[in-house]
């Protein structure tokens, strides 16, 4: 008898950072909308920042953002002026000096920059938004190419938490995503952060990579738990070479199957709560003590482009090349080539591509959708009065519940779905039920485990 994990874990779902996701984004946005937006955020609404750095010191042959290999800073240094300049242009569109409760430096990798480079970005902040008290600075960082100058200078400014992308510790499994680490680098980045005042730190894993078994996993794992970061961030590999043309240097045929993914999943979720952790959602994990885990036993967990959060505010500003931001009115998303981007900050106008206005239902099933995925159940029915929707606003999507429900995904009664714990690692599954963007959609996603 095939069990629902079988019988779902293929399913081509989205990860629901957002709703609608990203491909259903409008091309060709008008900027005066976006500008529009700005103009009527509450001065006394915190907002967040996500600034994105897309350059690495090395390619990585797994890695599907937006990046550019940086062989020489120059070219490192004139988008950087841009990216200043784009925080001039975003600031001088909002009503006000913006309180900031959340910074964000993502990537590529953000310490690829000149450590007075970065000084540079968060004097401009400084200057033109309001840290709030307790505002939490967060980058991205990379052990290989990790110096001690820009160490210093991230414990001088002041930052909160540093990630790092482990992936995995196994030798055969790093050569084959071209990306050699072994775990006394990671663990001595960890003691020099921890050494300059930062001590929430991050690791990124990875299942489902060319020639990664469960048990390799499970031991990358335990040295990880060994060296106890706050969070821990469990992401299937999405093999999506048609996007990632670096990810043609993986073999289709060294890839773990969906069964043996689902197994590696489970290996190393396990050997996570063993060690202590407290599991978020369907990929994240943190010690009881992390922001993260409190919000999710408060019900206060939410989901935006960086993963699960804490950060409540509906207001997240993207600054940089191909980055995503959402304010109360809806989407946007800068240009991606980083060319084309440069040359709309100077030409002095906010560098968006596409965008999405709210309309009809979005609020009410993206609320919906953002429960599922990080709470594993929602009442529809009370869902839908706070939204002002009629008692059958999701009549179209009893049919695929009482379907999960029959395999075993979900209870439902009375408009109380809740997953089951056979269900939890299919919340994707579950969540896309009540997309409407996605139905006779052909955009491709990665499969669900």
């Amino acid at each position: 008898m095939t069990s629902a994990l079988e019988k779902y874990a293929k399913s081509s779902v989205p990860r629901y950072t957002s709703y609608p996701t990203a491909p259903h984004f409008a091309a060709e946005f008008p900027e005066s909308i976006y500008r529009g937006w700005l103009a009527q955020l509450d001065l006394d609404e915190p907002i967040s920042l996500y600034l994105h750095v897309p350059f690495c010191k090395q390619m990585c042959w797994y890695c599907g953002c937006n990046m550019k290999l940086a062989a020489r800073y120059e070219p490192v240094a004139t988008y950087l002026q841009h990216l200043l300049d784009e925080i001039d242009l975003v600031a001088g569109a909002m009503p006000g000096r913006m309180p900031v409760g959340h910074v964000h430096f993502g990537g590529g990798t953000p310490t690829v920059l000149e450590p007075d480079d970065l000084g540079a970005v968060m004097a401009l902040i400084s200057d033109r938004f309001r840290l709030v008290d307790g505002a939490e600075l967060a980058i991205e960082s990379d052990p290989r190419t990790l110096t001690d100058a820009m160490v210093d200078k991230i414990g001088a400014i002041g930052f909160t938490r540093a990630s790092f992308g482990v992936q995995e510790f196994d030798p055969k499994v790093q050569a084959a995503i071209n990306r050699i680490q072994p775990p006394e680098m990671v663990k001595h980045a960890m003691d020099r952060f921890r050494a300059v005042g930062v001590n929430r730190l991050n690791f990124d894993l990875i299942y489902g990579l060319p020639y990664q078994t469960a048990e390799d996993l499970r031991r990358t794992v335990e040295q990880c738990v060994e060296m106890r970061p706050d969070r821990v961030a469990l992401f299937g590999y999405a093999h999506v070479p048609w996007v990632a043309k670096n990810q043609r240097m993986i073999p289709d045929e060294s890839l773990p199957q969906p069964a043996q993914r689902a197994e590696q999943a489970r290996a190393a979720a396990d050997a996570l709560v063993k060690g202590g952790y407290v599991r978020i959602g369907i990929d994240h994990f943190a010690l009881p003590g992390d922001s993260l885990a409190v919000a999710a036993a408060t019900g206060e967990l939410h989901r935006n482009f960086q993963g699960y959060t804490p950060d409540a505010s509906p207001t997240l500003i993207g600054i940089g090349a191909t980055s995503i931001g959402r304010t109360p009115s809806g989407y946007v998303q800068n240009i991606s080539e980083t060319g084309a981007y440069m040359r709309a900050v100077e030409a002095g106008k906010l560098p968006i591509a596409r965008g999405h206005a709210f309309k009809g239902q979005d609020d009410l099933r993206a609320h919906v959708i953002e429960r599922i995925m990080c709470d594993g159940k929602v009442d529809l029915n009370a869902v839908g009065r706070i939204f002002g929707a009629a008692e059958e606003w999701y009549d179209g999507e009893r049919e695929a519940i009482a379907e999960l429900q029959k395999d075993g995904v979900l209870t439902y009664a009375d408009g109380a779905l809740t997953l089951t714990p056979a269900g939890e690692p299919l919340a994707r599954v579950v969540a896309a039920v009540f997309d409407t963007y996605l139905r006779n959609s052909s955009v491709r996603h990665s499969i669900a485990v």
